[in-house]
Order: C-alpha cells, then sequence, then structure tokens
C-alpha cells in the first residue's frame, strides 16, 4: 500500500533528523556523471545494483516526477526540486509502500577534482523511531551500496568513452 510522504523541499537536507552522507571519488568528468544520475534515468539499474527499475513519469504539480523500484519490492515516486547540470540532483519522495517514513529526501552533488570529480550522496529522513533505528543500523550497508554504485557507474561511464 503506497502512503504520501510530507513535501520537503531541498532544504530539509539540512534540517533532517537523520542525514547519511557518503562520497567517493570518481574519474568521469561531473557532466557525465550528472547526465547518468539526471538525464538518463532508466539507465539506473545497470550501475546501482539495487535498482531494478527506474523510469521518469510525467510532470507534476512541483515538477518531473519518476518512479523507482528496487530489490525487495520497495517502490518510490519522487519529484525532483533541483537539476543543477554537472551539479546537483536531488529529489524527495511522495508516494512510497516503506513502512515507517515520513520524508525522505536524497541529494547527489558532483564537483570537478583532479583527475574526475567527488560525488556526495546525502540520504535526508524522518520516520518512526523504529525506522530511524533501522537507518542508523543501516549505515554501513548503505555506504556500501552508494560506494559499489558509483564505482560501478564509473566504470560504465569510462567504457563508454573508451
Amino acid at each position: 500500500m503506497a502512503r504520501r510522504l510530507l513535501p520537503v523541499g531541498l532544504d530539509f537536507v539540512e534540517t533532517a533528523p537523520l542525514r547519511l552522507v557518503f562520497a567517493r571519488e570518481v574519474s568521469a568528468s561531473p557532466d557525465a556523471v550528472y547526465r547518468a544520475l539526471a538525464e538518463d534515468v532508466a539507465g539506473w539499474p545497470r550501475w546501482f545494483s539495487a535498482v531494478t527499475l527506474a523510469r521518469p513519469l510525467d510532470d507534476g504539480a512541483d515538477g518531473p516526477r519518476r518512479e523507482v523500484r528496487l530489490k525487495g519490492g520497495t517502490r518510490f515516486v519522487e519529484t525532483i526540486v533541483a537539476a543543477e547540470p554537472g551539479a546537483l540532483y536531488a529529489y524527495r519522495v511522495d508516494e512510497t509502500n516503506a513502512p515507517g517514513v515520513r520524508a525522505l529526501l536524497e541529494e547527489w552533488r558532483v564537483v570537478a577534482v583532479p583527475g574526475g570529480s567527488r560525488v556526495q550522496w546525502t540520504f535526508a529522513a524522518d520516520g518512526a523511531a523504529p525506522f530511524r533505528v533501522g537507518l542508523k543500523v543501516g549505515r554501513a550497508g548503505l555506504g556500501r551500496a552508494f560506494r559499489d554504485a558509483v564505482g560501478a557507474l564509473d566504470r560504465r561511464l569510462s567504457s563508454a568513452n573508451a
């Protein structure tokens, strides 16, 4: 059963009761990383192994939307809240079947570094106590999933340019 979440804005990334931040440097350029994140939505399952489906939807009242499905059956309908080519891509979850969550926003920041990019993912959330505890306990697993996904994305982008 899908539940509506709070319609948070980009500022939630700073004010959320729970923030998990992960970063990794890659050899791909900021523009290439941004294009993979924001423009090739359907390509996410090819580099982010937890994602089984990602597809753009119609524009909603607050902006472009997308649907994402994860292994295990979790589903999200999201609204893009920030899209700055080569620098920032952020979306909030509007609807999910995940229990206990009240608000969720994910922010991807990409900055140029010598030899490529630094990719930072911030997972900003609020929810019932069991949800927050679960995220804290699962932090290492989320971090590993992020590092693996960004590494796979970098390899994918490198092979596309070879």
